[in-house]
């Protein structure tokens, strides 16, 4: 079992109240959310996802951490960590660094937009690699699809760098299902994501009540579900004001 694969899972879950935007808001409002993640029909752990605001208008901290339970623990006795500096530009996404850690082996990426190259190390091999316009780390590409739907302008392909590589993958719209969650029952849009090739596939269901964020993620290989996330408890990172006094 391999690190729960960021670039394999959108698994951004939030309630209603962690997607509402507030006025003026065009981005994600930030969140910190819970779920549980089960292997094979297995428990296997828990995991965190928390978005919050840079310094800079626009700026964001995306982070991933995932917790192993019972026998699973033996083999990751350490929490596996993703995380992405990003900026939204327009109504898309550019990722500025990225980090990952699973155990002793960590990638971490630098995207010079400028140039157009991104550099860095992958578990200690050099990585030198040419962006393409639009290209998304394994962790930024989860808000951007989240974007894509909420302004109704998914694309079908995106490059997304994974570990070392470029790499293509394929979207497809395949619908829409009602769904029961543990935050209630959701009204959802299924989308499925798959490299060329290849006989994975992700399937996410997003909630646009949510402003189009996941609620629920599956990995399956050959027709068979491999992994699942599905959302747990979900909270707004956002300042509480204080009540109004009335004259």
């Amino acid at each position: 079992m391999k690190m729960f694969a960021g670039a394999l899972f959108l698994a951004v879950m939030a309630s209603a109240d962690a997607a509402a935007q507030t006025p003026g808001e065009t981005g994600i409002a930030p969140f910190v959310a819970h779920y549980l993640a089960d292997w094979k029909g297995i428990s296997v752990g828990t995991s965190e996802i928390q978005l919050t605001r840079g310094t800079e208008p626009g700026q964001y901290l995306y982070t991933w951490t995932i917790t192993a339970h019972g026998i699973f623990r033996i083999a990751y006795r350490d929490d596996l960590v993703q995380k992405s500096w990003l900026n939204l530009s327009g109504d898309h996404v550019r990722p500025d660094k990225y980090f990952g850690k699973e155990g002793s082996q960590t990638v971490e990426l630098n995207f010079d937009w400028q140039d157009k190259r991104a550099t860095g190390v992958s578990e200690t091999k050099p990585v030198d690699i040419k962006l393409k316009e639009g290209t998304q780390d394994v962790m930024s590409i989860q808000v951007e699809v989240m974007l894509d739907l909420k302004n109704g302008n998914l694309p079908k392909t995106f490059h997304i760098i994974d570990k070392d590589q470029l790499k293509e993958f394929n979207y497809t719209e395949e619908g829409s299902a009602k769904i029961r969650t543990a935050i209630g029952e959701l009204d959802t849009v299924i989308v499925t994501s798959q490299r060329a090739g290849n006989n994975r596939i992700l399937r996410m269901w997003f909630a646009p009540s949510l402003g189009f964020v996941p609620v629920q993620a599956e990995r399956s290989r050959d027709g068979k579900v491999e992994i699942a996330m599905r959302i747990k408890s979900v909270d707004r990172l956002v300042p509480i004001e204080p009540p109004q006094l009335k004259p």
